[in-house]
């Protein structure tokens, strides 16, 4: 089983690649560091950082040394992390250790989260139904979004060689995301959330329209009831059950059940490139949510187009995590990679005990690998949880 911690490169920096290397092994029982090789801004309290106690990383940077020849002549260029250019190429001394018998190594590359590359690239960003730009999210639909993920891919797998890439957003987003001074008024539904987060952008729309789906007449009734969410004095759900449903929930309205079917295709299809385009040692995997399909994530067509998914069991209890696993072997068939994560955040893992009990079922199910987030954002003992969770459910 591949056991892996997400984990920034300032944190390995900060602490050093020999106290990262033992304590994931010795600890944390890790056979796997996945390092964050693009990622988005935040501000991260680092417990552990001799340099720092707070750390607000550049936005939408990439954390590699990056090939030219492979972004020759694209729209969307990549910029290097300072604390790359300045403290050294962490990929490549942690791929030097794997091959010298050291751990494994996956890249968890964040594709179209990228607000600085959104704010210089408008036209390559999704829209709302009311053409309002949201500058965080790329457009899987757009040509210089998906050139751009393409040479992401192509780029690490090709000249770094790691064991797997980890595909993050390489998919629509929700309209929340925690956006600086996020401001939300009217008390949003988990509805209108995702109404608010479907994409009508000109890709989209002509996209759309090749599949023969009316995006324009979808786009107008999405408008209608986010005007009406927008009316109300209080929020009231029009859809009491959503997300459970599925894409079942808007089956009585043909145009927009048709131009959500579609949405599917321009996620599935960038995932199927990137396999294509990754180094054939490299597995390419998708991390994705339960409820994938409110970002255009198809389960068993995401796992056709690659080398499997990590399913995210974040904030469930121990009973749900077995149903999760359950599906997603059924979905994606024997042949592919299963994994899934568990976040150590307080209180949603307020023990060892609960942690293990979270783990078990991974432990006991056809699952072949597990993630843990993240080394550099928990104190040291919880490292020793995760250690013990796996020993007592492989006992």
């Amino acid at each position: 089983m591949q056991l892996s911690m997400w984990t920034y490169p300032w944190d390995i920096q900060d602490i050093g690649h020999d106290i990262v290397a033992r304590e994931l092994a010795e600890r944390a029982g890790m056979n796997t560091i996945s390092l964050a090789t693009s990622y988005h801004a935040g501000r991260f309290l680092q417990p552990r950082s001799p340099r720092r106690k707070a750390y607000f990383p550049e936005d939408g940077t990439i954390y590699f040394q990056p090939t030219a020849s492979s972004w020759d002549k694209l729209t969307i260029q990549p910029k290097v992390a300072d604390v790359i250019s300045e403290g050294g190429d962490v990929l490549a001394e942690l791929i030097r250790r794997r091959d010298d018998g050291g751990l494994k190594v996956s890249c968890w590359t964040v594709c179209l989260h990228n607000t600085r590359l959104g704010m210089l690239h408008p036209h390559a960003v999704t829209r709302n139904a009311f053409g309002d730009p949201n500058y965080y999210s790329l457009c899987p639909a757009n040509a210089d979004a998906r050139a751009y993920v393409r040479a992401l891919v192509e780029d690490i797998s090709h000249s770094y060689r790691p064991d797997m890439i980890e595909l993050e957003t390489p998919t629509f987003m929700g309209f929340a995301h925690e956006y600086h001074h996020e401001k939300d008024g009217v008390g949003l539904t988990a509805e209108d959330d995702f109404l608010l987060s479907l994409c009508f952008c000109p890709s989209c729309l002509a996209g759309a329209a090749r599949a023969g789906a009316d995006g324009e007449a979808a786009r107008r009734l999405v408008c209608e009831w986010i005007n009406e969410a927008c009316e109300r004095a209080t929020p009231s759900p029009r859809f009491p059950d959503f997300p459970a449903r599925g894409l079942d929930t808007f089956a009585p309205w043909p145009q927009l059940h048709a131009f959500l079917a579609w949405r599917f295709h321009p996620v599935t299809s960038l995932v199927a490139e990137l396999r294509e385009i990754a180094h054939p040692a490299t597995r390419v995997v998708v991390i994705d949510l339960k409820e994938g399909w409110l970002s255009g994530s198809e389960l068993a067509s995401i796992g056709k187009a690659c080398d499997g998914v990590i399913l995210s069991a974040y904030g469930m209890e121990a009973d749900l995590v077995p149903e999760l696993l359950a599906t997603g072997r059924q979905l994606l068939g024997s042949d592919k990679f299963l994994g899934t994560c568990y976040r150590l955040y307080y209180p949603e893992m307020s023990s060892s005990e609960v942690l293990a009990a979270k783990v078990a079922p991974a432990l006991a199910a056809e699952v072949d690998g597990i993630n843990f987030y993240n080394y550099g954002l928990i104190p040291a003992a919880r490292l020793d949880w995760i250690g013990a969770s796996i020993g007592r459910g492989r006992a």
